[in-house]
C-alpha cells in the first residue's frame, strides 16, 4: 500500500481551495451576487433577479452534492450539517439574528469579503468585529451562554438529520437512491423557480447562480474527496485534511473569520496552520480585488456618520453570534448546508430571509421622516 504524503496532499487541498475561492470572489464582484442584496431587492424594488440567482445556486449545489454522493465521490454523512442532533431553537434564533445583522452591515460574510476586495474600509471593520464575535461564540463567554441556553433545546434523531436519512426507513428506499431522487427533484425545483420567467435568462444572472453553485460543489469535492484520507499514516484514523471541523467542509464565512484572526494573531504558534476556511477567506478577498482593479471600480469607502458606524458594528456582532449559533451563514447554511438536504439548513434558510426583512423594516423606520419635526 502506498504511503500518503500528508504534507503534499494538504498543500494541494489548500491551493485548490484558493483557486476556487479566488474565482468565486471575482464572480461575486463582477456580477453583484449577494444574498442580503437578494432580499433587499425583492423587498424594496420588487426585483427578484438576485433572489433567483441564489435559488439557482442552491439548485445547482443540491444536484451536484447528490450526484457526487451517489457515485461515491464524497460521503454525505461526514459533514457538520448531518449530525443526528437537530438544534432547532439555535438555528431559528441564530439565522434570524444573522439575517438582521447582515442588513445593518451592508452584506453577509461573503459580501463583506468581496467589499473588502473593492476597497471598502467599513467591511474591514465588519470583518474584525464579526470574527471576534464569532470566536467568543465558539470558545468564549458567548459560547457558554449559547450552550447553556439555546443549545439545550434540540431533537435527537435516531438517524442523521438530512432528509434522505430521515425518510429512507419509513419509505423503504435505500438511502443512496433516495438521496439521488430527492436531490434531483428538490434541486430542479429550485432551478425551475429561478428560470420560471425568461426575463431572468440573462448571461449575468445565469452565470452568477451557476458559478456559485458549482463553487460549493467544488469545495465539497476538494475537502471530502481530494483531502480525504481513509487511514492517516500517523494516527491510523480517517481524516479530512486541513479542515477546522476535522470533517468534510464546504464554504462558510463566519467561523472561518474567527479562525483567520486566530491564525494571524498566533502565527508563531506552529500548531496554528492554514485551513480550508482560512484560505477561502483570502481567496475571496484577492479574487474580488483583482476584478475591482481590472475594471477600475476599486475605491476607498468609509463610514458616513456615527449611526452608520454603529449599525455596522452591531450588525457584525449579530452576524458573528448568529452565524455560529445557526451553524453557518447564508453561504454556510444557505448554500453549503442546504445542499446536503439537512433539516437544520432547511430551517435556517427562511430564518435568514425573515431576519433580513426585519432589518430592512428597521432601517425603513429609522429613515422615515418624522412628522412631528
Amino acid at each position: 500500500m502506498d504511503v500518503v504524503d500528508i504534507s503534499s496532499l494538504s498543500k494541494s487541498v489548500l491551493w485548490a481551495t484558493f483557486a476556487i475561492t479566488f474565482l468565486l470572489g471575482a464572480v461575486m464582484q463582477k456580477t453583484g451576487f449577494c444574498n442580503m442584496g437578494a432580499v433587499s431587492d425583492a423587498y424594496i424594488m420588487s426585483s427578484w433577479d438576485r433572489l433567483k440567482q441564489w435559488f439557482l445556486a442552491i439548485g445547482v449545489a443540491i444536484i451536484g452534492f447528490a450526484l457526487m454522493s451517489y457515485f461515491g465521490m464524497i460521503d454525505p454523512l461526514k459533514s457538520i450539517y448531518t449530525s443526528n442532533k437537530f438544534l432547532w431553537l439555535s438555528t431559528m434564533v441564530g439565522s434570524i439574528l444573522f439575517g438582521f445583522g447582515m442588513v445593518l452591515s451592508s452584506g453577509c460574510g461573503s459580501k463583506t469579503l468581496v467589499r473588502i476586495g473593492g476597497g471598502n474600509l467599513k467591511s474591514l471593520i465588519v470583518f474584525m468585529v464579526l470574527g471576534l464575535s464569532a470566536y467568543m461564540t465558539l470558545r468564549g463567554f458567548l459560547g457558554v451562554i449559547r450552550i447553556n441556553t439555546l443549545d439545550t433545546f434540540f431533537i435527537a434523531f435516531n438517524t442523521p438529520q438530512d432528509l434522505p436519512s430521515l425518510l429512507s426507513g419509513p419509505l423503504g428506499i435505500p438511502r443512496a437512491n433516495l438521496h439521488l431522487a430527492l436531490g434531483l427533484i428538490i434541486g430542479f425545483a429550485f432551478i425551475a423557480s429561478a428560470l420560471a420567467k425568461k426575463s431572468f435568462w440573462t448571461p449575468e444572472n445565469l452565470f452568477a447562480g451557476t458559478a456559485v453553485g458549482l463553487a460549493i460543489c467544488a469545495i465539497w469535492w476538494i475537502s471530502g474527496h481530494l483531502g480525504h484520507v481513509a487511514e492517516d499514516p500517523n494516527t491510523l484514523e480517517e481524516v479530512f485534511l486541513v479542515t477546522n471541523s476535522a470533517r468534510m467542509e464546504s464554504l462558510s464565512f463566519v467561523a472561518p473569520y474567527a479562525y483567520s484572526l486566530d491564525w494571524l494573531m498566533m502565527y508563531s504558534d506552529t500548531s496554528k496552520v492554514l485551513t480550508v476556511g482560512i484560505v477561502a477567506v483570502v481567496g475571496m478577498v484577492l479574487g474580488s480585488a483583482a476584478i475591482a482593479l481590472l475594471t477600475k471600480s476599486f475605491r476607498w469607502e468609509s463610514f458616513r456618520n456615527a449611526e452608520d458606524t454603529a449599525n455596522h458594528l452591531i450588525g457584525a456582532a449579530l452576524m458573528g453570534f448568529g452565524g455560529v449559533t445557526a451553524l453557518g451563514c447564508t453561504v454556510g447554511q444557505g448554500l453549503s448546508g442546504i445542499s446536503t438536504l439537512a433539516l437544520g439548513s432547511i430551517l435556517a434558510l427562511p430564518g435568514f430571509i425573515f431576519g433580513a426583512y426585519l432589518g430592512l423594516r428597521y432601517l425603513q423606520i429609522r429613515l422615515a421622516p418624522n412628522p412631528c419635526a
